[in-house]
């Protein structure tokens, strides 16, 4: 009887420990898995911060393939100051973005401006958030904490936004290039970076580090507008300055004689292409790092259409220039090869290898015309920035609303979506013409925009910085300045109308 008693209380206190295993496990094996998923995390984290520094790598090297276009395609007496304004508005640009573009672009604050994150620092703790859901008492946070994300990961986010920021500010140059003084063109550097660019830019791409239920949500983005990786935000807005620019200036010596446009030939092609090339490399970073993540695997179809987009856009470009010169031209065919870039830019997350053809083609039709046109209206652009920045940015954003997945209006979708890009295009243009005509006018009658005729005939390079970049021997001058000398080969300037 004894026996029996310990057995069956031998049974119980068995049957309580697999009781306590039954309703423990769960827990353990789920300790286990966040045990394991924590490491997981950490290093997926670890990559998407380099992938994006990677990525902001390759756009930062856009500006030496943007220093090689606009110094191929405009005269030689003229290239040490485009490559100083090339490296200028980059190292200008980067400080005022960070002291300023970055927290009006990115901060918290309302729909229309950021009011925090200036300095940024993702840190420092300098985010008042509540203690607890629902109570009204708050803590200061890093800007990291706030957003849910790694303190690295906050400083790959800037690197990568203030090289898109160089970018918008480098498109000016191009358009303005061979007449503009160097202290005007850094004014404008700084004010592009911390006005034009960043605000528009808060409008569309806000909540990219906050979150879109943060208070940093744009109000363009809350309705709808889709500008992956940048055709408007950077682009237009960077082409559509550079309009203004060139409009303020007015063209170069020599180039309207009699009221018909004189072609004014670059210096070297062979500079051009390889700038061309060197961009068309660090647009894969451009596009395809705006993912600033590997896990999916986006990033690799997005750099597939961008080179798809861009070799279309070289094609179209030169059957266009072929059909109307009856020559393939060379610096049409480079230019073609950028206008497909921009017109992908804006859906190359979300417009399929086949279309993606088709938007690159029509962009390297689009930006022959566009310089065409843009050259009658006597708008002297040496470079074609307008055309392919403003009008293909243009273009490539309206090109979402017709061919993304789903929503375009030839995919599935109906005219919603493309009513929505149309009215971020007419924004983009409205505020940054608005914007950048005043500053331009300013610095005009302040500091003064542009060089006197003399200075310009001579050209920059000794006026403004006191050196040539070539020995004048192989200018085809015999002397270190000849007065009339317009650039390549030391022909006379004709009289300007």
């Amino acid at each position: 009887m004894r026996n029996g008693v310990q057995a069956i209380m031998k049974f119980f206190k068995l049957s309580q420990l697999a009781l306590l295993l039954t309703l423990a496990l769960p827990a353990l094996l789920g300790a286990q898995e966040t045990t394991e998923a924590a490491p997981e995390a950490a290093a997926l984290d670890d990559v998407d911060i380099l992938w994006t520094c990677i990525a902001a790598f390759l756009v930062f090297f856009m500006q030496a393939g943007f220093a090689f276009v606009e110094g191929g395609f405009t005269r030689a007496k003229n290239l040490c100051n485009i490559l100083m304004k090339n490296v200028m508005d980059l190292s200008v640009g980067s400080i005022a973005f960070f002291a300023i573009g970055f927290g009006l672009m990115f901060g918290l604050g309302n729909e229309f401006i950021g009011t925090s994150s200036f300095f940024f620092d993702p840190t420092i703790e300098s985010i008042e958030v509540p203690v607890a859901e629902g109570s009204s008492e708050t803590k200061l946070v890093t800007a990291a904490e706030a957003a849910g994300k790694s303190e690295g990961f906050g400083w790959a986010f800037i690197l990568f936004q203030t090289v898109f920021a160089a970018t918008a500010a480098t498109i000016v140059s191009g358009a303005m290039a061979e007449r503009t003084k160097f202290v005007a063109y850094l004014c404008y550097s700084a004010a592009i970076c911390i006005i034009v660019y960043p605000i528009f830019g808060h409008w569309a791409w806000g909540s990219l580090f906050f979150g879109t239920e943060s208070s940093a949500a744009g109000w363009l983005e809350g309705m709808g507008f889709a500008d992956f990786a940048g055709s408007t935000v950077v682009h237009s807005v960077g082409g559509w300055a550079a309009l203004a620019g060139a409009i303020v200036i007015g063209p170069r010596l020599g180039k309207y004689v009699n009221g018909k446009a004189r072609p004014i030939p670059g210096h070297n092609m062979a500079m051009g292409a390889l700038g061309v090339l060197v961009l068309w490399l660090g647009w894969f970073g451009f596009n395809a790092g705006s993912t600033t993540a590997i896990k999916g695997g986006d990033f690799a179809s997005i750099a597939f259409v961008t080179n798809l987009a861009a070799a279309a856009g070289a094609v179209g470009a030169m059957i266009t220039s072929w059909t109307l010169f009856k020559k393939p031209d060379i610096s049409m065919t480079l230019n073609g090869a950028l206008a497909g870039l921009v017109s992908i830019t804006a859906g190359c997350n979300a417009i399929g290898a086949g279309w993606s053809l088709l938007v690159g083609f029509l962009g390297g039709i689009t930006v022959v015309l566009s310089v065409l046109f843009i050259e009658k209206l006597k708008i002297d652009d040496p470079v074609g920035a307008i055309s392919v920045h403003g009008v293909c940015g243009a273009w490539g954003t309206l090109a979402v609303g017709l061919f993304a997945k789903e929503v375009g209006l030839f995919t599935g979708g109906s005219a919603a979506q493309l009513g929505t890009q149309a009215i971020g295009v007419l924004v983009a243009m409205g505020w940054t013409l608005a914007v950048s005509f005043p500053i331009f006018l300013t610095i005009k009658y302040t500091v003064g925009l542009r060089v006197s005729e003399e200075e310009e005939r001579i050209g920059l390079d000794l006026v403004e910085h006191g050196m040539a970049a070539y020995h004048p021997n192989e200018m085809g001058l015999t002397s270190g300045v000849e007065s009339q000398d317009p650039g390549v080969m030391g022909q006379p300037v004709p009289a300007n109308n």
